[in-house]
């Protein structure tokens, strides 16, 4: 079954907790500090694998975890970083985060492999704590948590041109004739459930790649028909080929159909509607009497600028003129790829450096209250008992602004200062 969309659960290792332990040794019965590091946590990657064209695996597989940093061991053992895990997905696959909707990544282009979440940093062993004056320090830095994201994962086909138009106007017949793609062919609504791509080959002429959407129906942009789903894998398309059936086999008039499927372009990205165009006016072949569709439809149109040409695709009629109008049309468009900018930054959204504190007075306990998310990260790897530990601490509110703002609130020399369930006496 194809699939072209997919939730999935991402987790990065935790970082190991660095280890306590003493040196213990014969004839030295108090031994230093010999704690080792925790281990890194693992990785997450994305890579392209060209042998995939679809996200079908992703809906039986939704979460997948890099693996943990060990704790560190006594006699200085530093424990094993954890695996990193690479999610391999195919070309054109944009990863977003799901909530907001927010580009990540762009698997496309020159973008082959990404780095999306970074394991947790292993924590220190209490052989970093000793000082002149604490040789036996009892603590040891935990390690960094894991970082962990859901994620909406999308492919967006990876083709120069996109042809377009309403069930049975043809397109799945043009695909076939002009590229090598095989797509089944039969007389119902929605045959091509899949965005069919072809490689059109021209002699003296740049070739492309053809991607056939499948059929839309009015309100598609809307969700309704199936037709929606596939809408995304036109947002990369430099050239938009409108395939109608001029003969109106169906009693739809292709005019009006011109003005539906721009319709429903526009309504589901606004710059899709505004996309180079060409109509390729089908069933040439089964146009009797005098009526002129055709002319018609480049009355209508080609003032506009868009060109139309009359084709069959059934007997090979106007293919050759279309393909290399298509071709020309192609050289004069930006040749730079379609990338998705990124809009989404993990590193960013897990760096609680830039977050607000906040400075209280309790007038009830008569304390100062301090809180914040980066202050209360630096409370859970910090050994405040130990004398670099608070040390530490202490130039960490000051470099932060803490004490400065504590300054403005009138704090003096012996006030209580309360910072999630600890509690300090102010002195300068």
């Amino acid at each position: 079954m194809f699939a072209d969309r997919a939730i999935i659960y991402v987790k990065s290792g935790k970082g190991g907790d660095g280890h306590v332990s003493f040196r213990r040794e014969k004839y030295v019965p108090s031994g230093g500090p010999d704690g080792g590091d925790g281990g890194k946590g693992g990785d997450v990657y994305f890579e392209i694998d060209e042998g995939l064209n679809t996200l079908t695996d992703f809906r039986h597989i939704r979460k997948y975890s890099a693996g943990n940093g060990e704790n560190g061991g006594k006699r200085n053992c530093a424990g094993k970083s954890g695996d990193d895990i690479v999610i391999k997905v195919p070309p054109g696959t944009v990863v977003k985060e799901a909530k907001s909707g927010q580009v990540i990544t762009d698997m496309s282009g020159d973008n082959r492999r990404f780095l999306l979440l970074k394991g947790g940093k292993g924590g220190n062993g209490n052989q970093h704590y000793a000082t002149s004056t604490m040789q036996a320090p009892r603590y040891a830095q935990p390690g960094q948590p894991a970082q962990e994201l859901e994620l909406l994962l999308e492919l967006k086909v990876i083709a120069d041109v996109g042809l377009v138009g309403f069930p049975n106007v043809g397109k799945s017949t043009f695909l076939s004739k002009v590229t090598n793609a095989r797509p089944k062919i039969a007389n119902y609504h929605f045959t091509t459930l899949n965005p069919n791509l072809g490689v059109v080959d021209l002699d003296d002429a740049k070739g492309f790649v053809i991607a056939d959407i499948p059929g839309l129906i009015e309100g598609a942009s809307e969700g309704v028909g199936l037709g929606h789903e596939f809408l995304r894998h036109i947002e990369r398309t430099r050239l938009i080929v409108h395939i109608v059936d001029a003969a109106s086999t169906e009693g739809r008039d292709p005019v009006e159909d011109i003005y539906s499927i721009n319709k429903e372009l526009g309504a589901y990205n606004e710059e899709l509607a505004l996309r180079p165009q060409i109509i390729a006016a089908n069933k040439a072949d089964m146009i009797y009497g005098d009526d002129d569709p055709i002319g018609r439809i480049r009355a209508e149109f080609e003032p506009r600028g868009i060109p139309v040409y009359g084709i069959s695709a059934l007997t090979g009629q106007g293919l050759r003129e279309l393909l290399y109008a298509i071709s020309s049309k192609l050289e004069q468009i930006d040749t730079k790829p379609v990338i998705f900018e990124q809009e989404f930054f993990p590193e960013y959204h897990f760096d609680t450096s830039g977050d607000p504190f906040t400075v209280v007075y309790d007038e009830e306990e008569k304390v100062y209250v301090v809180e914040g998310p980066r202050i209360e990260k630096m409370l859970s790897y910090t050994n405040l008992e130990s004398e670099k530990g608070f040390k530490f601490f202490q130039e960490f509110m000051k470099t932060n602004g803490v004490w400065d703002r504590l300054e403005e609130l009138g704090i003096e020399e012996g006030d209580t200062v309360r910072i999630y369930g600890l509690y300090f006496d102010y002195y300068k």
